[in-house]
């Protein structure tokens, strides 16, 4: 199964090129499934414990997820917890947030010892534009000491230490939107 709304790909073994439209809709979908009033978080990371297994929906589903921590991080009281949400997980699913919780923590502790002092996310959450919400707290994450990272610090991480995802790179991903290489 795939994401309804999503786009097949133009050859049927390759895999979806990130597009602004792509990371667009990935924190589209993460903002309502993390809505604690959103009456299909349940369907939605449904969805996306299937798409984790299609290659053609892999990259978003862990988009989605990485977006929905995130969104979870702030501990705003529009957004279920972390924990919520970890419990309506999938086996799939779960595997893929906590490789992605190791993964920041592992930038956080990087960022710490090799960059400036970590910001606090207090600006961040003071946002009061819609759409810049979306793109800010979808793309970047509270830690619990109330600093932030965001995912420049993921592609400075990945481009220093040589590490990312399994079957995902923050820096493919923002090269592919940019326009500048291939996921």
């Amino acid at each position: 199964m795939r994401f309804p709304w999503r786009r097949r790909p133009t050859a049927p073994t390759a895999a979806p090129a990130d597009t602004e439209d792509d990371l667009h809709l990935a924190r589209q979908i993460a903002y309502r499934a993390a809505r604690r009033d959103h009456p299909s978080t349940i369907e939605i990371l449904a969805l996306g414990e299937e798409a984790l297994v299609d290659e053609a929906g892999y990259a978003l589903a862990v988009r989605v997820l990485e977006n929905v921590q995130n969104l979870t991080s702030h501990g705003l009281d529009e957004f279920r917890s972390p924990e919520d949400i970890r419990t309506l997980l999938g086996p799939r699913s779960a595997i893929c947030w906590d490789t992605l919780t190791g993964f920041w923590n592992d930038v956080a502790d990087w960022r710490r010892h090799n960059g400036a002092p970590l910001e606090s996310s207090a600006p961040l959450l003071a946002v009061e534009n819609e759409e810049l919400r979306l793109l800010l707290w979808t793309s970047n994450r509270t830690l619990p000491t109330g600093e932030k990272l965001g995912i420049a610090d993921a592609v400075r991480y990945e481009r220093a230490v040589g590490a990312s995802l399994p079957e995902y790179s923050h820096l493919a991903a923002a090269l592919s939107a940019a326009g500048e290489g291939g996921s």
